[in-house]
């Protein structure tokens, strides 16, 4: 076992370095897609909520401080991005990761349609013939943009620091020209005026809170970028998303304010004006140069992020199909380009029909954005409160009851133990006891077994008890406007419900195919639990006992959980890109059909399970079972002389039909 570790070599690990991304370059990449909402969200929410379009910005803007804080522990809680799928999935079930595939599609669909249509409709200030054409213009950039993406082109962090940053001090120019014009008492008169003629009754208020998380919407961009952040990414995280706080706090909702109440009304009811507000705010109060150039930045910045969202929905598609919900057809690749052309066809096309099917208006675009954004919000709030929960729950149990952990384990006296298979069989197993079966207080290796990482409590201090508290808030507040949005939006329900049914109708025929195969999809987990009185079973490339040990440990499980570790080889993976969901797991076809014949087997006997991987290293299995505090590790009888640091009161070993393997018991 120890020749197939390998260790990184010093090119791989600077070329690492090369890829990854600081605050900097992470701000960039998250304002260039939530950056552009501002340019067409005023004139959509004037349509709905009239001047009250500022106010209900201004109140959103409390909760979506509230979801950064949420986004930045999703950053480093799931290194391996997938941002929605991967926390629901790893927190819930894999049908829930694939719901939450499904709702973020959704979002990202519109997000190409409404960036693209808005970016043409901002040039259109500029070359006002464009204007009746802005539809046909639209899908003509769409289809230039998904040849682009066939012929291999990428996103660029540089990039988007580029238009990143021409978009914002864009953005501050506009601000700056309009307060240069507006005394300090003629602002704060604006705030009555905004509230005038308006009941603020509990249903205006949900409504129109909401309806406001448009302005929002990109947010989901930054879990994204895990794989790609530098480290720690705890601290990278925070950073970036203090940014993007401070500069979305700072242009969002005091443009929006602005441009619905200092605009001619006549501005805001036309269809084609109200989308182009923005720019027109620059002209109205300061110069067409500076109307000009707001719309040049706007419409190129619009366009770009149009991209991003075709790229970012194919790599979904291809992380669902990795994760074999979706037909392998979409992870297909061109021989001539190297690119996945059928899931670059759906990203793009899908967008398009949407198009043609609202025939161009961005106010029913808009409307049709809350289904999958909030949904998506939804499950990440949710499934980061039941991981927290759980880390909670494991934490209050082994301070108050260590009593309990091992306790209630038994190995029994016989040496000659006779057990039964799943298929009837008959396995004789021996016992051996090895010579550290009751090491002396002062044994070295006591010592440098670490406490459980839950044994101190800080899960339980008062400061995470208030970052938990505040968690279930923000869920609820979430929660809240996703629903109201489900009665309110019929239109976006029905848009984001078809789509929805139909991926996950796509996905259960898929499912039921490898169930048939007896290769059943599973969801990984990338992080160890405390599981104390469980059962470890360790699958090994390239070992042909893993099927012994599999049996094994389901046929010994006893009613407590199984944890499946597969110990990949650990080979070096291509250049990541961002976006893209950065599991190994998903790239070892071997473990997929170990752990989907672990999963079939162990739904037929009805065992809990937890499947985790890790790649081959010397002190792998170590870290596992220290955190783990597991009853049995069961792991080919060969490798077991390799495995050390490992301390277990007994070893037996036991023969099945499809060979020997070992039982390390432990009473923690």
């Amino acid at each position: 076992m120890a020749q197939a570790v390998s260790k990184p070599s010093q090119t791989n690990k600077e070329g690492q370095r090369a890829t990854q991304l600081g605050p900097i370059l992470c701000w960039a990449v998250v304002f260039a897609d939530i950056g552009t909402s501002v340019y067409y969200v005023p004139g959509i929410l004037y349509g709905n909520v009239g001047s009250l379009a500022g106010f209900f910005v201004f109140l959103t803007m409390s909760v979506f401080v509230l979801l950064t804080l949420k986004y930045a522990e999703v950053i480093h809680r799931f290194p391996q991005g997938g941002g929605v799928v991967t926390v629901a999935s790893q927190a819930m079930n894999h049908w829930v990761g694939a719901l939450g595939g499904m709702f973020i599609l959704v979002d990202y669909f519109l997000t190409a349609a409404i960036s693209c249509l808005s970016g043409i409709l901002y040039l259109s200030v500029v070359l006002p013939a464009m204007g009746p054409f802005a539809l046909e213009m639209t899908i003509g950039t769409l289809v230039l943009l998904g040849i682009l993406n066939w012929v291999g082109i990428s996103a660029s962090a540089k990039v988007s620091l580029v238009g990143a940053t021409i978009a914002f001090l864009s953005d501050i120019a506009l601000l700056v020209t309009v307060f240069t014009h507006l005394s300090f008492p003629a602002f704060l008169a604006l705030f009555p005026r905004m509230l005038a003629g308006h009941a603020l009754t509990p249903i205006t208020i949900l409504i129109g809170f909401a309806g406001s998380f448009l302005a929002f919407s990109g947010l989901e961009s930054i879990s994204q970028l895990s794989p790609v952040m530098k480290t720690p990414r705890k601290k990278v995280g925070k950073m970036a998303l203090l940014l993007v706080v401070l500069t979305v706090g700072l242009t969002s909702p005091l443009l929006t304010m602005l441009s619905t109440l200092l605009l001619p009304q006549k501005v805001l009811e036309d269809p084609i004006l109200s989308a182009q507000v923005v720019s027109l705010l620059g002209g109205h109060w300061g110069s067409i140069a500076l109307q000009t150039e707001v719309a040049v930045s706007a419409s190129a910045l619009l366009v770009f992020a149009s991209n991003t969202a075709i790229i970012v929905a194919y790599y979904v598609f291809l992380a669902l199909a990795r994760m074999q919900f979706f037909p392998a057809l979409l992870l297909q690749r061109n021989a001539l380009r190297g690119t996945p052309h059928y899931a670059i066809l759906l990203a793009t096309a899908i967008p398009i029909i949407v198009l043609l099917l609202v025939r161009g208006n961005i106010a029913i675009l808009g409307d049709m954005y809350a289904f999958g954004l909030l949904g998506a919000f939804t499950l990440t709030c949710l499934g980061l409160d039941i991981v927290r929960y759980r880390e909670r729950k494991a934490a209050r149990t082994a301070r108050d009851h260590p009593h309990l952990v091992g306790d209630h384990l038994e190995y029994g006296n016989d040496p000659a133990i006779v057990s039964h298979a799943a298929d009837g069989t008959t396995a004789f197993t021996q016992e051996q006891t090895p010579p550290t079966e009751h090491p002396s207080a002062n044994d070295p290796r006591i010592e440098a077994t670490p406490p459980s990482p839950y044994a101190g409590g800080i899960m339980l201090n008062s400061w995470y008890t208030f970052k938990f508290s505040i968690g279930l808030l923000t869920t609820a507040l979430v929660v809240t406007a996703w629903t109201t949005n489900l009665v309110t939006k019929p239109l976006a329900t029905a848009f984001g419900g078809t789509v929805t049914l139909v991926g996950m109708g796509i996905a259960y025929v898929n499912y039921a195919r490898h169930k048939r195969e007896e290769h059943v999809p599973v969801v990984v987990t990338h992080s160890e639990e405390y599981l104390p009185g469980s059962t470890l079973a360790v699958l090994l490339p390239e070992n042909e006992h893993n099927t012994a040990v599999i049996h094994s440990a389901i046929n010994h499980a006893d009613g407590k959980p199984v944890v499946f570790l597969y110990l990949g080889s650990g080979n070096a993976k291509q250049t990541q890109r961002m976006f893209e969901l950065h599991d190994p797991y998903h790239d070892d076809e071997q473990a997929q059909k170990t752990f989907g014949r672990a999963e079939h087997l162990a739904q037929k006997s009805k065992v809990k399970r937890l499947f985790l991987y890790r790649k081959l290293e010397l002190d792998a299995i170590e870290q596992v079972w220290r955190i783990m505090h597991p009853h049995d590790m069961v792991i080919a009888a060969e490798p077991v002389s390799h495995i050390q640091d490992i301390n277990p009161d007994r070893i037996r070993f036991e023969v099945t039909p499809e060979g020997k393997v070992a039982h390390l018991l432990k009473r923690w």
